[in-house]
């Protein structure tokens, strides 16, 4: 994203500027995490990236090529659940590769194979209902990361879990992504979730958005996310990036 300007029409017909003058890169196999005050233009990035919508100036670009509409090499994972609640485990996951052309022997075999990585074997036939937000969380990983993706945006995908469940899925995704190991673009409002997981984390400013500063997170991998937030060099990055995000959630909050 380079120089992106991002603008809606409010209900009350004025201007609101969502990203203005946001510019960042990724790098192949990069996990890269974005922290900011609540409204800043988060989600909006991804979706710049995702192609669901255009910039009102600046590019965005993929692969070196400008954005024009949703590319089949990125997944997103969104907040809220995104199965199809009529579809068994084993139908949802196989879903895109049968939109892709795959046969169904193939898709099904596939899927059987991602059930078996996020750890929902024996749940093949139950349907979302009947499932617990972390395994269906767990379904949504495995519906995602069957079609390969090169880029993947999420945009708070376990922000709705209690802690437990949410380190555990933390740990689940970053197996999956080392084995995948495509670009990761992760948005969240936990601090501690984002230097846990990243390679590098991005502080945005308030509304609206731009780049304030990007911290790398020097901490190696393959990370143990139970023992790895008491570690003294977690602690002290920790401390920097929050440092960086309380000054800017306090702009937003004076200028509401």
């Amino acid at each position: 994203m380079s120089g992106v300007a991002r603008r809606f029409v409010s209900p009350a017909g004025s201007i609101v500027s969502a990203l203005e003058d946001f510019s960042l890169d990724i790098e192949p196999g990069e996990f890269c995490a974005i922290v900011g005050p609540t409204g800043c233009g988060k989600s909006t990035t991804l979706g710049l990236i995702a192609g669901l919508a255009r910039p009102q100036e600046g590019s965005v670009k993929l692969f070196g090529r400008p954005v024009v509409d949703v590319d089949r090499r990125v997944g997103f994972v969104f907040q809220q659940d995104a199965v199809f609640p009529w579809r068994d485990v084993l139908s949802n996951v196989a879903a895109g590769p049968l939109f892709r052309g795959t046969s169904r022997a193939e898709a099904e075999r596939q899927a059987r194979d991602w059930i078996g990585r996020v750890h929902l074997d024996g749940f093949e036939r139950s349907h979302p209902h009947q499932l617990s937000g972390g395994m269906r969380k767990r379904v949504a990983l495995a519906q995602t990361f069957i079609n390969k993706p090169e880029v993947l945006l999420m945009d708070e995908p376990f922000s709705a879990l209690d802690v437990q469940t949410r380190e555990l899925m933390q740990e689940e995704l970053l197996g999956l992504w080392a084995q995948n190991s495509g670009a990761v673009l992760f948005v969240t409002h936990d601090l501690d979730e984002a230097i846990l997981l990243a390679d590098r984390v991005a502080v945005l400013t308030s509304r609206p958005a731009r780049i304030k500063s990007v911290h790398r997170i020097d901490l190696p991998r393959p990370r143990n996310i139970a023992s790895l937030r008491y570690d003294e060099r977690f602690i002290d990055i920790a401390r920097h990036v929050a440092d960086d995000l309380r000054e800017e959630v306090l702009k937003a909050r004076a200028g509401h």
